[in-house]
């Protein structure tokens, strides 16, 4: 399941997606890891949940972004929950083309019963057509 939180720059995603893993810990059975291109929101998580900043690891481009979301996923069988947050900036690309990194994150997320919540800077109504869904 792929859940998408969208809204103009500014408009709180990251704090909304930050509470939605902390509450997530009630409810959890698995691991719960939260992904993002900054250290600035990393003591605003809960300790139980892992934060990885793709800026240590040089994740550049949306292929990569994919096989490191993926490849984070398969290194644990209990993994449950993964949060991303700024998706297309950590792509580097505009959220228009990024059709296929959603096609392949929702097949993983269906195959491995991954929630997956993702944050995009733009007005719901701005949404590509492919990512609507996700609402």
């Amino acid at each position: 399941m792929i859940k998408i939180i969208c809204g103009p720059k500014g408009s709180g995603k990251t704090k909304r997606i930050i509470d939605t893993a902390n509450s997530a810990i009630s409810e959890a059975k698995g691991h719960l890891i939260f992904i993002t291109d900054t250290k600035r929101y990393m003591y605003d998580l809960r300790r139980e949940i892992r934060f990885i900043d793709v800026t240590d690891y040089s994740v550049a481009g949306e292929d990569a972004l994919c096989g490191f979301i993926k490849g984070t996923i398969a290194g644990n069988y209990d993994n449950e929950y993964v949060f991303v947050d700024g998706v297309a900036r950590i792509a580097g690309k505009d959220l228009k083309d990024m059709a296929q990194l959603f096609y392949m994150l929702d097949k993983v997320a269906q195959l491995r019963g991954i929630r997956l919540y993702i944050t995009c800077s733009c007005a719901e109504e701005d949404l590509p057509d492919f990512a609507k869904k996700y609402l």
